[in-house]
């Protein structure tokens, strides 16, 4: 009697590659077929998903509302930092810093968009905690209501604006609004303080950063006159004169006193 004997056929190289892919290829359609199966056998699975939006009538629609102010709170919170606080006064003086020591890329953008990003939120702590504490925190004790919040939430804000806000820029977009008079400050339509405050900081950022450029533009004004007269015509000047403008700020602390004119002319620490 001749013993039985499994023969497995063997298979060329090319050959082999295509029985394994075959084998790959039944498994996953194996995989596939009862995953379908399975989300098919049980019809009641697709309506298990449900989305709670409060009780209904009013309410519903009340949280919707809210939902949709707060994905576009949450979307204009960059427009808010900077179009609201100390951030464009900060940004504007450290650019011009930079420009007036002659190095474009040290310290890197990166950097000194976190120390104005920082020294925003410093200067500005002692108003958001006022915001907090009269508008967020009653709201989340349930004492009030969403548009009683939001105007308390804005109030220090707005008379953070109002206090470093030129008159003649607001009277301009106040007149442009043809807006009269208002009887107290609180009244002020954001519309028309919001861009009056901006240009009110730009415009003392630019003043700032003028009186940075001096001592800096004296430094290239001097190495200038010193090449001219050793007949080094063909030597930058700019070149020359930066490592005298780095060592010059750093003799005088110039991180420690633009830091703290900054945080001090806002007059809220």
């Amino acid at each position: 009697m001749t013993p039985f004997r499994l023969r497995i056929p063997r298979f060329p190289l090319p050959g082999r590659r295509q029985a394994v892919a075959g084998l790959l290829l039944a498994l996953a359609i194996g995989v596939l077929a009862g995953l379908a199966v399975g989300l098919t056998a049980g019809p009641a699975l697709a309506q298990s998903l449900t989305f709670d939006l409060g009780d209904a009538g009013g309410t519903a629609t009340g949280r919707i509302v809210q939902m949709v102010g707060l994905v576009t709170v949450l979307s204009l919170a960059p427009s808010i930092l900077i179009m609201m606080t100390a951030f464009t006064r900060i940004v504007i003086v450290l650019s011009f810093l930079r420009n007036a020591l002659g190095v474009q890329q040290v310290p890197p953008t990166t950097v000194m968009m976190s120390l104005a990003l920082f020294l925003t939120f410093f200067v500005m702590a002692p108003v958001f905690e006022r915001s907090y504490n009269q508008g967020i925190q009653p709201l989340i004790n349930q004492e009030i209501d969403e548009m009683e919040a939001f105007r308390r939430t804005v109030a220090p804000l707005r008379e953070f604006m109002l206090q470093h806000t030129a008159e003649k820029d607001l009277r301009l977009f106040m007149d442009m609004a043809r807006l009269q008079a208002v009887p107290e400050p609180a009244d002020m339509p954001l519309h028309v303080l919001v861009p009056a405050f901006m240009i009110s900081e730009i415009k003392r950022g630019f003043e700032i950063g003028f009186l940075l450029f001096l001592p800096f533009l004296i430094i290239d004004m001097v190495v200038s006159s010193i090449l001219m007269s050793m007949g080094m015509m063909m030597l930058p000047p700019t070149m020359v004169a930066i490592p005298f403008k780095i060592i010059f700020f750093v003799l005088v602390d110039g991180w420690y006193l633009i830091a703290g004119s900054l945080a001090r002319s806002f007059g809220t620490i």
